[in-house]
């Protein structure tokens, strides 16, 4: 077979052995090459620096070559503007040794280099699915004439945007981008971790009418280092940790940024250089923190998940984690950062504050051994997502139509499940609320819309996920230290009041209201910042029954350590007899606990379920449900569960009704509040509830015994 490096134009083969110095590309390479020059689209997959980006961009730059696009021909979209500024001197070299140029275009791009850019457009735009948005949104922006010849857009780290709200909203960017050119877009997704890539590339399709397929070449098995440890408190995994990076490079992530800011600062003075990177430490901090890095040799940056992503922060020694991520896809993009040099193992040491935590990681790190991965959700009523593209599309066009909306919207295949029945409930509610104006036939935004979204020039409407009012922090010589949001300000007291960011603690001097700014100076000690959120973690199915099935065996973890296995026994010991025997049912004096190891959806589901029938007090987390109530018994609860155990009774609108009464006013989306009630409710179900799961798992598991652990 010819090699997919011989298809290439002679400048493009020429360049790459002479300004890169490779004679050959790696199997991911020549697979996607090939799939790419046959015109087809293509979900690439690739461990963490596998060289995807160049099975994309090599193949992609190579069809541009011999007949040049008339204005943007190629687009680049990452999820974070990081992962785009860290790519940039890489795809600036691969287009310019070949003739081509490249624009970086995102928010801290300033205004003169955008005007040239739309003067004399490069080949290839590299951007976020906002800043389209804003390009599309914009009327100084020529649009036809700047995509009337694009060809192929690539989306970096396709799982992270897949699946969630700015995954809707991307795609419905590209159907829209995709009306101003008569090409069939070529559609490239490039992931390292995903469990369903066939379902990414449906969705990835949309209109395209191009041949598709999967590039996933056979994973080359390579042993790896896990160590997984049980410290009670901060200071504990502080000590381990320091001395574990004692002159080396490490990551340290954390689950939260206020987990984040204690541990940096437990660990500073340690004999390590420690940095702080997370989304409310500012720019100019995180970018010295990556520079410093790079350039040294016994470092830490503690971070959250804003350095799980493709970011090129050098060669990585070590991977700490504080506790546990939620997923397996999570830990291997984690564990993928290490091991990319000869003679090095990838490796990743979890420190767990609590023995559930720790369970949890074993769970993770079982589940990735034997190559189970999350699949990424599918969607097909995203009711938050359909409310911006409608206020986005009056913004751009002015005035449009209802029935050209549903045109350009009905397409979308994360909007395939509503119908126009539905979208004209929609419209109406919307017309009635003053969210749109309906003039002649054509609508346009409403008064209310541009009260709450109309803001800076329609900043709030860039962007599906809401921008939350942020305070700049700075000391008294004007240092931007990084912002905290409006909740945690409110609870600020000047002159008394201190916080941790950016791994130091400091005391509130003055907070300006009006400039949304607050003066702080040093204090000898923090106090932990409040981030909270709205709503619960919620673990899924398979990582719980996983967890049951460790609780269960009797067979030692070999990367936990000493006392670590000692606190699992014990655990095991309280917990196996209630999981051992028939039933997984404890009974107390005064309540049941329920353990089903089901996850935190059918467990809530469970509750509200088990509410319909009694009035009794139910608290569900993802492994077992509290209940209480004057008539609760094993007897009661049999019957119960055996009404659950039906479709017909979740189908029946009397439980649909109490369920949604019940559930809580969770703030999932900032256009919520544009949809009508029943549309807000089933997104809060959807979130937060798996009636489907729920039948089949007690249908399958004979509820309440634990019975099979697997779905």
């Amino acid at each position: 077979m010819v090699s997919a490096f011989s298809r290439f134009p002679p400048r493009l083969q020429e360049a790459i052995a002479a300004r890169l110095g490779w004679s050959s590309l790696r199997p991911v390479q020549e697979l996607a090459s090939h799939a790419i020059l046959d015109g087809k689209n293509a979900v690439v997959l690739a461990p963490t620096a596998g060289g995807k980006t160049e099975a994309s961009m090599f193949p992609l730059i190579a069809s541009v070559m011999e007949q040049e696009p008339q204005g943007v021909g190629l687009i680049y979209i990452a999820p974070i503007k990081a992962l785009l500024n860290n790519q940039a001197e890489r795809l600036g070299l691969y287009t310019e040794m070949v003739g081509l140029q490249r624009f970086l275009w995102h928010g801290d791009i300033k205004e003169s280099q955008k005007k040239a850019f739309l003067k004399e457009p490069a080949t290839l735009l590299m951007t976020t699915p906002e800043s389209l948005e804003v390009m599309l949104l914009s009327s100084r922006i020529p649009h036809t004439q700047l995509f009337a010849d694009l060809r192929a857009v690539v989306i970096d780290e396709v799982h992270a945007l897949a699946g969630s709200d700015r995954g809707t909203h991307l795609i419905s960017v590209l159907e829209r981008l995709a009306k101003y050119t008569p090409n069939d877009i070529q559609r490239v997704g490039l992931s390292a971790t995903v469990g369903n890539p066939l379902d990414i590339l449906k969705w990835l399709q949309g209109t395209s009418r191009r041949e598709a397929c999967v590039v996933d070449p056979p994973k080359i098995p390579s042993s790896k280092e896990l160590r997984v440890y049980l410290k009670d408190t901060l200071g504990a995994i502080a000590t381990h940790a320091s001395e574990s990076a004692q002159g080396k490079k490490s990551l340290f992530f954390c689950q939260s940024r206020s987990l984040a800011e204690a541990l940096s600062e437990r660990m500073r003075n340690r004999g390590t250089d420690v940095f702080v990177h997370h989304s409310s430490v500012s720019l100019e901090e995180r970018t010295v923190a990556e520079a410093r890095f790079h350039q040294g040799t016994n470092a830490s940056i503690i971070c959250t998940s804003t350095l799980e992503l493709g970011i090129d922060v050098g060669d990585l020694d070590l991977v700490f984690q504080a506790n546990a991520p939620s997923t397996v896809s999570s830990f291997l993009q984690r564990l993928g950062r290490t091991g990319r040099r000869a003679n090095q193992r990838a490796n990743t040491t979890f420190y767990c504050e609590n023995i559930e935590t720790v369970l949890q990681a074993i769970a993770i790190i079982e589940l990735a051994r034997q190559g189970w991965i999350e699949s990424v959700p599918t969607q097909t009523r995203t009711w938050a997502v359909l409310v911006h593209q409608l206020l986005a599309l009056t913004l751009q066009f002015g005035a449009i139509s209802p029935e050209r909306c549903w045109e350009q919207l009905s397409v979308v295949p994360d909007f395939s499940g509503i119908t126009q029945a539905e979208f004209t409930t929609l419209i109406k509610h919307m017309l009635q609320h003053d969210y749109l104006f309906c003039a002649g036939g054509l609508l346009s935004m409403g008064g209310q819309a541009e009260r709450v979204f109309g803001r800076k020039n329609f900043m709030e409407l860039y962007a599906v996920f809401s921008s939350p009012v942020l305070y700049k922090v700075q000391t008294k010589a004007g240092y931007i230290i990084g912002s905290l949001e409006q909740a945690f300000v409110d609870k600020l007291v000047p002159e008394i009041s201190s916080f941790l960011l950016g791994g130091r603690a400091w005391t509130v001097d003055h907070i300006n209201l009006e400039e949304h700014s607050i003066r702080v100076i040093p204090a000898p000690r923090g106090k932990k910042p409040s981030w909270g959120g709205f709503a619960p973690q919620l673990l899924g199915f398979e990582i719980c029954q996983r967890i049951a099935e460790t609780i269960l065996a009797d067979h030692e973890i070999p990367y936990l350590d000493a006392l670590t296995q000692t606190a699992l026994e014990e655990y095991r010991a309280d917990l196996r007899p209630l999981l051992q025997g028939d039933r997984s049912i404890q009974v107390e004096s005064d309540r049941l606990l329920w353990w089903t190891f089901a996850g935190g959806q059918i467990n809530h589901t469970l509750k509200y379920g088990l509410q319909f029938h009694h009035d009794w007090k139910i608290i569900a987390d993802n492994f077992r449900l509290k209940i209480e109530g004057d008539s609760v018994s094993l007897t009661t609860l049999d019957l119960a569960i055996d009404r659950m155990s039906h479709a017909e009774f979740w189908q029946h609108p009397s439980t649909t009704r109490f369920i949604f009464e019940q559930l809580p006013n969770y703030r999932l989306s900032k256009f919520q509040q544009a949809l009508p009630d029943d549309y807000v409710l089933e997104m809060v179900s959807s979130y937060l509830l798996d009636i489907a799961g729920t039948v089949r798992w007690i249908q399958s598991s004979d509820a309440p015994f634990l019975g099979s652990l697997t779905r």
